[in-house]
């Protein structure tokens, strides 16, 4: 790396200077800011005129056809198109997937099956030269792990009890990070991959070794059609950003070169404010741009991120109920030397939904923790009422495990950025394995036998507590199992077949891997459980044996009302099924994980699930994530997130999802009320362990 090059003039000196290291540079350099929305700027012309020509020329059109266009020809790449632009006035914050705004692009490394379905679904014809390529002499991602499938994995994901796994698609849940372009160019990060590369030249032969030289020589080629990336748009990335734009540009190229060569399940954009702002702050003190300049180039990036597009099939759509891709931006929160971490940039990626309107996309994620700034929790609040469109998190539980410069990979994940990634997993139904264990492995929808070796509940006396525990948790044995060995094969194929080079040379050479396990279904199985403990529940069979129906008589307690008896329940099937991971051998020595998540897919999951103790009906959907069962609660929202509260972090360290609506009306009979209780809610449910 070159020492103090003249793009880092006025920055504050550190460790960072000699080796990369974005969080050093942050926490010397960033300016916490306590005030208020006042001093924000609303969108300017040109931002309104490219949004308006988004909406009439791409965006209309996209909703009457679900997708604009699409490249049938050319295998995405990180160059493999050239420069395109929303319109003529598109020059703030340039770059795009493909050569045209929302023309998607097709994959083919993670599977040629879902690329030609996608294909003719979105009424392309697929390239007969290419369909040769990935079907005749390069094997794919998908093709790899149906060949090392077992049958116990095969017939556990037809009968859904795991579904959603990233078999024929990218795995996504890695955070480049994109910052690193800005601050050191694309030149030293590549000389930073050769040493890393080089030094364990001199080690003897093992299959780390050769593994470890193969993928930083990926990450070198990977970052050098990076650099070819800004050349097609005029820039000269090679170089640390000189300015707050160049900064900005540099990041985004960083993403955009991800997007344009992985389909992951959710493609986050990091942590972004602090490090930007840094730049904002030298400018805007030199006098070189202005308040509106600065609200400018965010409005910029963030129609961008609005337009990232992939290639999908609709079965795709219906597991994530849409077509997301989780461009997470995560925000505020704590320092580990205490300072607030709200900077001026966390208000103008706020203002974004005032100046473009709403969008689900990028996924802004806010940390919340009573002690940031006032004016801050308030101007949150006062979006998260206009919008919809935050999301918050336990601050003080994501530091304390993983940083301050930690971020959120899709909805509720959480790593170092640049220093961990994850083997994302999908989910379990655990929720169904509780129905596999009072049938003995007959698959209540089917009928089908599923899981040998397993006796069913015998007789039509009501239910008994310890028999169906212990069931369960046998029958959790070979869930757990089946699950995992699933995740080792597909993990082990796509480092393979469909290896992330970009995202990857954009973190250190060293890093933490985990497995993200996950599970569906969870209050359903807490009531269920509380129900044959506190009630009386009779099983209903149907001619050949199956049991299709409960009768349930008499009270019990609902998970999600703060009540200790239920809440204990769903807090020890979460304890249990995370002590029966950690059991399992991981691919490359991951670190287990386990996230209690289903903000999507809980629709997909219901419709193959059969009825329960509970009362959940066949076919229904599920509550997303760790959410009461729907109607279950009846305590208000307070109660469920105390609820929530007590399953242990340490059981969950991939994140536990709770999604709750309140009408603003609900909150107050003016604005100013309506913040006020928003936050003073917020505080109540987000108050950091001791």
């Amino acid at each position: 790396m070159v020492p103090d090059p003249t793009e880092w003039d006025g920055f504050a000196d550190g460790p960072w200077r000699t080796h990369i290291e974005v969080r050093d540079f942050v926490q010397r350099n960033y300016t916490p800011y306590d005030g208020d929305a006042a001093f924000l700027a609303g969108p300017t012309d040109k931002t309104l005129a490219t949004w308006q020509r988004l909406e009439e020329n791409y965006l209309s059109v996209e909703r009457r056809n679900r997708v604009f266009a699409v490249d049938a020809e050319t295998p995405a790449d990180i160059d493999a198109f050239p420069a395109g632009y929303i319109w003529k006035g598109d020059d703030v914050i340039v770059g795009l997937q493909t050569d045209t705004p929302l023309k998607r692009a097709m994959m083919p490394f993670g599977g040629w099956r879902m690329v030609e379905t996608a294909l003719r679904e979105a009424g392309a014809k697929p390239d007969e030269r290419v369909k040769e390529i990935f079907t005749k002499y390069r094997k794919t991602h998908n093709e790899a792990v149906f060949d090392i499938y077992t049958p116990r994995i095969r017939a556990a994901r037809s009968s859904h009890i795991i579904t959603g796994l990233p078999d024929a698609y990218g795995r996504g849940r890695i955070i480049g990070d994109y910052r690193r372009v800005a601050l050191y160019g694309v030149d030293a990060l590549i000389a930073d991959k050769k040493r890393a590369k080089d030094a364990v030249a001199d080690e003897g032969f093992s299959e780390h070794w050769a593994r470890y030289r193969e993928e930083h020589s990926e990450q070198i080629k990977a970052l050098q059609k990076l650099k070819h990336l800004g050349e097609i748009y005029g820039f000269d990335i090679s170089r640390p950003a000189r300015t707050a734009q160049e900064a900005v540009q540099w990041t985004y190229f960083g993403y955009l070169a991800s997007i344009k060569s992985q389909d992951g399940a959710a493609m986050s954009i990091g942590r972004l404010s602090a490090f930007l702002d840094v730049y904002f702050e030298r400018d805007l003190a030199a006098g070189l741009i202005t308040e509106t300049d600065a609200q400018e180039m965010i409005d910029a990036l963030v129609i961008k991120l609005r337009i990232v597009r992939f290639l999908r099939t609709i079965d795709y759509d219906q597991i994530f109920s849409g077509d997301p891709y989780w461009a997470t931006w995560s925000d505020a929160g704590l320092g580990e030397d205490g300072r607030s971490m709200v900077t001026k940039t966390s208000f103008r990626l706020l203002q974004t939904l005032r100046n473009l309107g709403p969008a689900p996309e990028p996924n802004i994620t806010v940390f919340w923790d009573p002690a940031l700034p006032q004016g801050y929790k308030d101007f949150c609040a006062a979006i998260s009422i206009e919008t919809s469109s935050l999301q918050y998190e336990a601050d003080d539980r994501i530091r304390d495990y993983w940083g301050d410069d930690a971020a959120i990979a899709c909805c509720v994940s959480p790593m170092r950025v640049g220093k961990q990634m994850q083997f994302f997993g999908a989910r379990m139904n655990a929720a169904k394995a509780l129905l596999y264990a009072i049938n003995g492995g007959r698959d209540e929808m089917s009928g089908k036998k599923v899981v040998e070796g397993h006796e069913p509940v015998q007789g039509d006396a009501p239910l008994d507590f310890d028999d169906v525990w212990h069931r369960y948790e046998q029958m959790l044995d070979w869930v757990v199992g089946t699950y995992v060995e699933a995740l080792n094969i597909i993990h082990y194929s796509h480092d393979k077949y469909a290896y992330e080079s970009i995202e990857m040379a954009l973190h250190d050479s060293e890093i933490l891997r985990t497995l993200g396990c996950g599970i569906a279904g969870l209050s359903i199985v807490a009531d269920s459980l509380s129900a044959i403990r506190y009630a009386t529940v009779t099983p209903v069979r149907d001619e050949s044996g199956l049991v299709v129906d409960y009768i349930t008589e008499g009270d019990f307690p609902r998970y999600g009302n703060d009540d200790d008896r239920a809440d204990e329940i769903a807090a020890v099937v979460v304890h249990t099924i995370m002590q029966k991971i950690r059991a399992q051998e991981l691919y490359r020595n991951a670190l287990p994980t386990q996230s209690v998540l289903t903000i999507t897919s809980n629709v997909v999951y219901g419709r193959a699930t059969g009825s329960f103790p509970s009362g959940h009906r066949a076919g229904t959907p599920f509550a997303p994530g760790a959410n009461p069962e729907n109607g279950a609660d009846s305590h208000g929202m307070l109660a469920s997130m105390l609820s929530v509260g007590k399953l242990d972090y340490h059981d969950a360290l991939d994140g536990i999802s709770l999604t709750n609506t309140i009408t603003p009306t609900g909150l107050g009979r003016d604005k100013d009320e309506q913040v006020t209780n928003l936050v003073g809610l917020l505080d109540a449910g987000f108050v950091p362990e001791n």
